[in-house]
């Protein structure tokens, strides 16, 4: 009879904690990353030469054809919304489309007047 203990066989290393560290990594840059919601429409921003980083949170988006989008809200809806967000002191930022006409984008800046925009920022690209 054999009573030797037998041969310890060689254990693996445990993937047990990079599989901790890999979702340790995924929570940390699920809780960090900001989800930007898609734009409305397609919209080929303006250029300019000069540029400033638009500050505003408050997004209008205008198409070419002066349909406008507040959030998730359209047309007179959108409009409503945005003036009930409006103080003397808040900026809107425009993501208008570089197709649209001048006198569009006038009745734009029309009625935001009334409804207390602080200052209206345009969004443009390089050029």
């Amino acid at each position: 009879m054999d009573f030797a203990s037998p041969p310890k066989r060689s254990t693996g290393e445990s993937i047990v904690p990079m599989i901790n560290v890999v979702f340790l990594l995924l929570i940390f840059f699920l809780m960090t990353s900001e989800i930007k919601p898609p734009e409305p429409f397609e919209t080929t921003l303006p250029a300019a030469s000069a540029l400033g980083v638009p500050e505003s949170e408050l997004t209008l988006h205008v198409s070419t054809q002066a349909q406008v989008r507040f959030e998730d809200f359209a047309g007179d809806t959108a409009w409503a919304r945005l003036g009930g967000r409006l103080d003397p002191q808040t900026a809107v930022k425009l993501r208008i489309d570089a197709e649209l006409p001048a006198p569009d984008l006038a009745k734009v800046l029309r009625r935001l007047a009334p409804l207390g925009a602080g200052s209206v920022e345009i969004v443009a690209v390089p050029q």
